[in-house]
């Protein structure tokens, strides 16, 4: 049971709940303080112009609103904006946005019933999940359309995903037993404006990565295992004088899959010993290619990008913002603009541009091996079968080479691609909605291609009868995943077997120590 109050939400509350399941509690402290927050609005909004309240929303606002119509104004404003179109989430994902709505309401600045918070639970710990669409939030005024529909959802209309089914919200209500939120002042603007929906995707978009990352330190690990790489280039002497947390790290869980491999060389056994270099001219490379001798350069700052996206992530997750803020304990309401998408924005398109650059080395490593030119090792796409006739990895390099295409423009930043709308009202907007979504995108298209590389790297170690060298954290994935995809040589299709390793990596925790080394210096 995760214990939703005044405290801060971490990543891993987030995961528990979206991912493994586990039910939510509000905590009887913060809901006191939703209820004082939600009495103190209706006292104080008496006699007062206030937004949203008894004035209409946007460049309407200059409209004020009879007191027999504000609470029908608040009805209006979710129906309205149940505008969004494309596909619908998947269920995980409005899940997330609900938890992180809920979290923010229960920070007690909303005004909002406690009957709103105490229905969201409700929702998140029975696994039913308002129909949320793809697009339509700007992200300025909040995620407004993903939002109505997770506001539709509340005051029962429209459609849920429950048990797997699209099915009618008052079918699913009316079977549950559960009451349907009634308006009480302000619950449709305070569940419309905020940012939960970009930080809700952005928060399973970082726990996927974080996991995306491991697998693929795990992959070049084996990359440079099958090739006989030397292990200068991740040793500690060299990361070390780089200053950089996520380099040292990378290079620290390489040092820890392949301590005991019988594939990796060590410089001083063969370049340094002086009986190898007497010749002129060297078949064996004194240096790899930089896919294979970069990788603490290159996924380093991917890490640091995650971890940044993380912190700015969790801090939205427990900030309050909608508009107007209501503070009950100094007695003020505040009108501005915290439902302001660009914290999110930005980190989501930071985000997205380094998982492509993941995908990317991913891709020059298949490349590597698939072409013998280069390796001069394996035969042409480590076909196992007979050359001419059969074509081993061909077909899938071409889906893995398309994949990373689509990532490289799906990359282009939203952060800047503001679009005045709303009469100008809106005239600067985040779209951090849609660069949450794109970065998702892009997630699932990098486990595709990282799962296209595995398969290819388990075709090359069996060329080579070398799984008895394996270091043994990556003889333990190449076991684990030969169970879902078994070695071939004759030729058979292959799209379910890149499923088959992509959901194994989706649902499986990396093999591999992620710990961040406490210092950079630390070995």
């Amino acid at each position: 049971m995760i214990i939703i109050n005044e405290s801060q939400l971490i990543l891993d509350d987030f995961n528990k709940i979206v991912f493994k399941g586990e039910n939510v509690s509000l905590g009887a402290g913060a809901l006191k303080k939703v209820e004082e927050n939600h009495r103190f609005l209706q006292e104080f909004s008496k006699n007062k112009l206030i937004y949203g309240i008894n004035t209409g929303f946007g460049p309407m606002a200059q409209y004020k609103i009879s007191e027999e119509n504000m609470l029908q104004l608040q009805y209006n404003l979710i129906r309205s904006h149940c505008s969004g179109s494309g596909s619908l989430l998947p269920s995980s994902l409005a899940k997330a946005v609900m938890v992180a709505r809920l979290n923010s309401l229960m920070r007690a600045y909303s005004g909002v019933h406690t009957e709103t918070v105490e229905l969201l639970k409700e929702l998140i710990n029975k696994n039913i999940s308002p129909c949320i669409y793809e697009h339509g939030g700007v992200g300025a005024s909040g995620d407004l359309v993903q939002l109505a529909h997770l506001g539709l959802g509340l005051i029962g209309e429209g459609e849920v995903i429950y048990e797997n089914e699209i099915q009618p919200t008052k079918k699913i209500f009316d079977k549950l037993g559960i009451r349907p939120l009634t308006i009480h002042i302000r619950e449709g603007l305070a569940i419309l404006n905020g940012t939960s929906a970009m930080t809700g995707i952005g928060l399973m978009n970082v726990i996927r990565s974080k996991k995306l990352l491991e697998w693929s330190v795990m992959l070049s690990a084996m990359t440079n295992e099958v090739v006989e790489a030397f292990d200068d280039h991740y040793s500690y002497g060299l990361n070390v004088v780089k200053h950089h947390k996520g380099q040292n790290k990378v290079a620290s869980m390489l040092r820890d899959i392949l301590h005991d491999s019988k594939m990796i060389r060590n410089r001083h056994d063969h370049l340094y010993n002086p009986k190898n270099i007497d010749q002129e001219v060297f078949e064996d490379k004194v240096q790899e290619y930089y896919s294979l001798r970069c990788v603490t350069q290159v996924l380093g700052p991917v890490n640091d990008t995650i971890l940044q996206a993380e912190k700015v992530l969790v801090d939205e997750l427990n900030s309050v913002n909608d508009n107007p803020v209501i503070d009950h304990e100094n007695r003020d309401i505040f009108h501005g603009g915290n439902f302001h998408g660009d914290y999110v924005a930005l980190e989501m398109d930071k985000l997205k541009i380094s998982i492509t650059k993941l995908s990317m080395l991913s891709e020059r490593q298949l490349n590597y091996l698939l072409n013998n030119n280069l390796n001069q090792k394996f035969p042409p796409f480590v076909n196992l079968g007979v050359l001419g006739l059969n074509f081993g990895m061909q077909g899938v390099q071409f889906t893995a080479t398309s994949t990373v295409a689509e990532n490289q423009t799906l990359s282009f930043p939203m952060y800047v691609h503001s679009i005045p709308n709303n009469n100008d009202n809106q005239d600067i907007v985040s779209m951090g909605c849609n660069a949450a979504l794109m970065c998702k995108k892009i997630i699932d298209n990098s486990f595709q291609v990282l799962a296209i590389q595995t398969m290819t790297i388990l075709q090359a170690i069996d060329y080579l009868d070398c799984a008895g060298k394996l270091s043994r954290k990556t003889y333990d994935l190449y076991a684990e995943v030969r169970k879902v995809f078994p070695k071939f040589v004759e030729d058979s299709i292959k799209y379910k077997d890149i499923q088959r390793v992509k959901d194994y990596f989706e649902n499986t925790g990396p093999l591999v120590s992620s710990k961040t080394p406490t210092t950079v210096a630390s070995s």
